[in-house]
């Protein structure tokens, strides 16, 4: 699988989970080779009336194909996205808005009463931002389909533990599918502190060296003594955090 870099030169995959001892078990990169089942449903509604700068219809079909071609190989988190104009029995969903204000009516960043995953996407305040709406969405689906309880920790270096976030240590990292750019996401060894740095892949992208390392855009949550901080990769990456909305994110719901 070839797949280029966003803003940058591609890089080619035999297999998106080379190096984890799966590549003799992944032949082709789809839900229905690792045999997973067909996973959760996953409403995805377009409630923003800002242009979202890509078609809807293509938005969702180039995010299945993220999920299955490149997270379910890695994380195993197969999903079934379809497009629909309200919450749908039994489904999770991924909404987009036009502001972090209309997401009061609609709950906050985590299990809903009915205990289903709810992801937003805000749609002017990325656009604001100069970050592509599908940059976004796949973020919030990746870390929503690896963690949907937004329960998991880690224990990793000097007995810290380390929220499960799959995309936020290298969220500055993206590539294109069809077109469209995706977030880059962390691999299962990333959270393992036993692997030596440099030993096997850490993230999709291979940008990442060693496990729980948090690349200069990216940041980690992590918890002390139970007390809640965040790690960033750089001075201009915490600069930066503090001046976002961040109101609405997973981090603050854990």
């Amino acid at each position: 699988m070839t797949v280029q870099r966003y803003g940058g030169a591609s890089v080619t995959f035999d297999s998106p989970a080379e190096g984890y001892g799966m590549r003799s078990r992944v032949r082709r990169t789809t839900t229905r080779s690792v045999r997973l089942g067909r996973g959760p449903r996953i409403a995805c509604i377009n409630k923003a009336h800002t242009d979202l700068g890509v078609d809807f219809t293509k938005l969702v079909r180039v995010l299945q194909a993220f999920v299955d071609e490149c997270l379910v190989p890695v994380w195993r988190t197969p999903a079934r996205l379809v497009p629909a104009r309200r919450e749908l029995p039994g489904a999770w969903t991924l909404v987009f808005l036009d502001d972090a204000d209309h997401a009061k009516s609609l709950g906050y960043h985590k299990l809903l009463k009915n205990r289903r995953p709810l992801a937003r996407v805000f749609v002017r305040s990325s656009l604001k931002n100069h970050e592509p709406v599908s940059l976004v969405a796949s973020h919030e689906l990746a870390e929503m389909l690896v963690d949907p309880g937004n329960n998991f920790w880690c224990l990793g270096p000097k007995r810290k533990l380390y929220a499960y976030e799959v995309c936020d240590a290298v969220e500055q990292e993206a590539f294109k599918l069809d077109g469209l750019a995706m977030s880059n996401f962390l691999c299962p060894p990333y959270f393992e502190n036993i692997r030596q740095a440099k030993s096997t892949r850490f993230d999709f992208l291979g940008k990442v060296t060693r496990p729980f390392q948090v690349l200069r855009g990216g940041f980690a949550l992590v918890r002390t003594r139970g007390k809640k901080t965040l790690e960033f990769g750089s001075v201009a990456k915490e600069r930066d955090f503090h001046k976002e909305d961040r109101r609405y994110h997973r981090s603050q719901y854990r």
